[in-house]
């Protein structure tokens, strides 16, 4: 489901431009699920439509529900925005680290909730949320506006889901345990033959290797091209040791 089963709660938003611009900002991260609880202004209003631009579909398939529980029916992780430190021992989390906890159930409802623009949530609706997400702000001005902080969760979000538009996605093959495994013990037996290994200390040695290899997440074509090396050391040496029998 990804972030098709995710929902955005706006509880009592007051500002018909801020719905606007957050229904908006859900459509260019490819957010769709809006749920307004007990709006304090009119979601379909002039202002609100005319901010939200190509989204307007998003504050037409709006749900309005009366509550915070009915908001969240279905929903088996939900996230609370808040800008003050709690007096329960939760701690607050930065968006980055808390977010992709919601896309780690694909194929169950989850919820982002955003609290009121001038007090946000209530201690109450903050107990509706299992995990608690406060975005840092500079000293000199600590207030953020609704629409700049749902904006940049979607953004944490989207990047969850998606490569980078400047990178090419991986399509590559993490290469498997054995054939890592097998390169290692390649690798063992021409060290040992070379003399750059000795039996006593090769395990200890070749722990050092495999560490170096392990943080290189190599890939089934790179393991190849190693042992490809490897077997060329090994014909060199063969044929080396051939020309001096001669």
């Amino acid at each position: 489901m990804g972030l098709a089963g995710l929902r955005i709660v706006l509880v009592e938003p007051a500002g018909p431009i801020n719905v606007g611009a957050i229904a908006r900002v859900m459509k260019n991260f490819g957010l769709h699920q809006l749920v307004f609880v007990n709006p304090q202004c009119d979601p379909l209003s002039e202002e609100a439509v005319r901010m939200a631009v190509h989204a307007k579909e998003i504050l037409e398939s709006a749900v309005v529900v009366a509550s915070l529980p009915d908001a969240l029916q279905g929903c088996v992780r939900a996230i609370a925005t808040t800008g003050r430190v709690r007096s329960v021992e939760t701690p607050l989390e930065n968006p980055r680290t808390a977010l992709p906890w919601l896309l780690e159930e694909p194929e169950q409802p989850v919820a982002l909730i955003f609290g009121r623009e001038d007090r946000g949530l209530s201690n109450e609706e903050l107990n509706y949320a299992q995990r608690f997400v406060h975005i840092p702000t500079s000293e000199n001005y600590l207030s953020l506006n609704l629409a700049t902080a749902v904006a940049i969760c979607c953004y944490e979000l989207a990047q969850c889901v998606a490569p980078s538009p400047t990178q090419t996605p991986n399509t590559t093959e993490i290469a498997p345990f054995d054939v890592v495994e097998g390169y290692y013990q390649q690798l063992e037996s021409l060290l040992l033959h070379i003399g750059y290994l000795y039996p006593h200390t090769a395990a200890s040695r070749m722990e050092k290797f495999r560490q170096l290899y392990n943080r290189a997440h190599l890939q089934t074509t790179e393991v190849a091209m190693l042992r490809g090396i490897l077997r060329q050391v090994e014909w060199a040496l063969t044929r080396q040791q051939n020309h001096q029998d001669l």
